[in-house]
């Protein structure tokens, strides 16, 4: 009883079997309420004609034993009839039948009253052959030759025999009439169920017949339904959802091909940048060993060593950035002295930026303390003097300073400064720019499409600074240099 046939098919028998058992109830009131109202009418004036042609009742007796003999006869003539004469009280005072048929002694005279009156039909008395049921009846006032009443004629219409012979054919046609409700009620639930079933499930059969087809689809084309879904409100949001499903296996597809092109690009480039200084090292090392030892420089090994420092660093960079990609790092944001921080960065890369003759001019800043990882912030700094020592040429410069002075800062926005690094190398072209600047507040770090145009250093500073949730603006230019300036928060 899972299935969705079973459930409808089971629903469907179950409110048409009690529909037409309620139908059937309501028939059998209405019918018994129509016959009594038109029997009752027809015999409304039974009463008053038997009283009229009997001498006894014509005279107002209620008690002589020859009514009972003139009740027999007229019982005879309407053997669903039951006749009785009442006093003024309602008690029952002649009748013919066996004492022990009789189960009251008395009637109440408020129906009688009622249908002497004239009120509306049907009206049901009390039977003296029963204590628990009513019955339509006929009733006439006796009145004796003065005009006095002293008494009632009532007569039962469908009496004691007729009961018994209307259970009788009722037993007979009972296994018939139940019979034929079953067979009826069968017979509909099953159309009705197959309406219903049209009905339903044609909007699903027609959703499971499109989604058969969207296995023929292309994933690089796209997956879609090609309908729109009429019917219950359930299956509009189902084809909504599914909608929504197909689309988002769509982008995810078209991303992950993306990433997978990006990150191709990228090993590529990194080969490149790998390629470069693993070539020059062996080609250094090779040339030491070939040269006789009173000719071998020092100078040699120096080079080869330098190139040797460059691979160690881009691949403590290519760790790094697997670590920035798969979220494991986390930024923990404090007051931080930016001056402090600016004098180590300077003593740090003071030895490098000597020895390939390129000035360091890091400005002083007093006072200011900015909210930030110190850490991460240092990273960001930290790259970009390298890429900049690295592409700036001998004579060159590298300036780290603020946008505006403290003061106009504290007037213009004291929540946050701008930290400009600039220097006056060979600068960036279009598509590197736009791919650094393509950051998000909180990145997304499994999108590496930019990576390939930026490079490991470059990259790690496009997460490093969408973790720190700064601003960056770039203005740079091939052959005059580079100026990169960070919006840092003030404490």
């Amino acid at each position: 009883m899972k299935s969705l046939f079973s459930r409808l098919l089971l629903s469907a028998s179950v409110i048409v079997f009690i529909l037409i058992l309620i139908s059937w109830q309501w028939l059998q009131f209405s019918q018994e309420y129509s016959r009594n109202e038109v029997q009752q009418s027809l015999h409304r004036e039974l009463a008053a004609h038997m009283a009229h042609i009997n001498p006894l009742l014509s005279q107002g007796i209620t008690s002589d034993e020859a009514l009972k003999e003139a009740f027999h006869d007229f019982m005879l003539l309407g053997p669903s009839f039951e006749i009785y004469t009442l006093d003024l009280q309602g008690n029952i005072i002649a009748f013919d039948a066996v004492e022990n048929k009789i189960k009251r002694t008395q009637v109440s005279l408020a129906p009688i009253t009622s249908f002497i009156t004239g009120s509306t039909l049907p009206i049901k008395g009390e039977d003296p052959r029963s204590l628990d049921s009513d019955k339509i009846f006929s009733a006439a006032k006796l009145n004796d030759q003065s005009g006095k009443e002293t008494g009632y004629l009532y007569v039962i219409i469908g009496g004691e025999d007729f009961d018994t012979w209307q259970s009788l054919v009722s037993e007979h046609h009972t296994l018939k009439i139940w019979g034929g409700i079953l067979l009826s009620s069968i017979i509909f639930a099953l159309m009705l169920f197959a309406l219903l079933a049209k009905y339903f499930t044609s909007p699903l059969s027609r959703l499971e017949h499109d989604l058969r087809l969207v296995e023929t689809q292309k994933l690089d084309d796209g997956l879609s339904l090609s309908h729109e879904y009429k019917g219950s409100i359930e299956i509009r949001q189902l084809s909504q959802h599914i909608k929504r499903l197909l689309n988002e296996i769509s982008e995810q597809h078209q991303s992950i091909n993306r990433q997978q092109q990006a990150r191709h690009d990228f090993l590529l480039h990194l080969s490149h940048d790998l390629k470069t200084p693993l070539t020059s090292l062996q080609g250094y090392i090779d040339t030491w060993l070939l040269l006789p030892p009173n000719e071998r420089s020092s100078d040699l090994i120096k080079i080869a060593a330098n190139s040797g420092q460059y691979i160690q660093q881009l691949l403590s960079q290519m760790l790094e950035l697997a670590a920035l990609e798969n979220g494991q790092i986390t930024p923990e944001f404090k007051d931080t002295d930016l001056n402090s921080l600016l004098q180590e960065l300077k003593l740090y890369f003071a030895p490098r930026a000597k020895t390939q003759k390129v000035e360091l001019k890091f400005e002083l800043i007093e006072q200011i303390t900015v909210n930030t990882d110190p850490q991460l912030l240092m990273r960001v700094l930290s790259n970009l003097v390298d890429n900049a020592i690295r592409y700036t040429p001998s004579g060159g410069a590298i300036s780290i300073s603020l946008r505006h002075s403290a003061e106009e800062v504290r007037q213009q926005n004291p929540e946050h400064i701008w930290l400009s690094v600039s220097d006056n190398g060979s600068g960036m072209h279009k598509h590197e720019l736009q791919a650094l600047q393509q950051m998000q507040t909180k990145p997304n770090f499994k999108r590496i499409d930019s990576l390939p145009q930026l490079g490991v250093g470059l990259a790690i500073v496009r997460h490093l600074l969408g973790l720190l949730e700064c601003k960056i603006d770039i203005e740079s230019t091939p052959g005059v240099g580079s100026c990169f300036q960070i919006e840092l928060k003030v404490r």
